[in-house]
């Protein structure tokens, strides 16, 4: 796929399920902002990746907020398997370190076979956190914050998003047009 097509899948993806299900009451309003920056990754290997994770950890620590308030660094190819990828979750948390971030910026991951511990892989709870490719999401902990004042019960999401899910079930997320799975790829329109 072209970066065209990946960014069109992850907006896809962020205005259908992450907004349209509201699993994350803060991202409507940087989106609709276009604070949001999607960044897709082509390198060839993990350190590829790591010097990209690198470029977008320092641009978000430069960029004024209002510019750019977060950002996604997606990657459609190189971290097929959710395992590794969780992995590589640990060392993009050192990267925050390495870059004296910490308490600046946070990581959370997305992932096509994302699947919580002690899930089966189709529990649809781990659609909470799938999203079309591989996606490391980068986040200011002051908008974290900022956030969190503004809706004071944000401890609750997590229930709140499984509850969701639940009564939506496999074939709802499947009504939207989004993919189940890595191993299909994006099924846009698919109903």
């Amino acid at each position: 796929m072209n970066h065209e097509e990946v960014i069109a899948a992850t907006r896809e993806w962020l205005e259908k399920a992450v907004i349209g299900l509201n699993l994350c009451p803060f991202a409507k309003a940087v989106y609709v902002k276009d604070q949001v920056r999607i960044v897709v990754s082509d390198a060839r290997h993990l350190d590829g990746f790591l010097e990209d994770l690198d470029r977008e950890l320092d641009h978000l620590a430069e960029v004024d907020p209002e510019v750019t308030d977060t950002t996604l660094l997606v990657h459609p190819s190189l971290f097929p398997d959710f395992l590794l990828f969780n992995d590589v979750l640990e060392i993009a948390d050192e990267a925050i370190t390495e870059h004296e971030l910490d308490g600046v910026i946070q990581i959370a991951s997305f992932h096509p076979d994302f699947q919580f511990e002690g899930t089966e892989p189709d529990d649809i709870t781990n659609f909470t956190n799938r999203s079309p490719f591989p996606t490391l999401h980068l986040i200011r902990e002051a908008s974290i914050d900022k956030a969190v004042e503004a809706f004071p019960e944000a401890e609750t999401i997590y229930e709140r998003n499984m509850e969701t899910l639940r009564k939506l079930g496999i074939a709802g997320w499947k009504a939207l047009g989004l993919s189940v799975s890595a191993n299909n790829g994006p099924e846009h329109g698919e109903k």
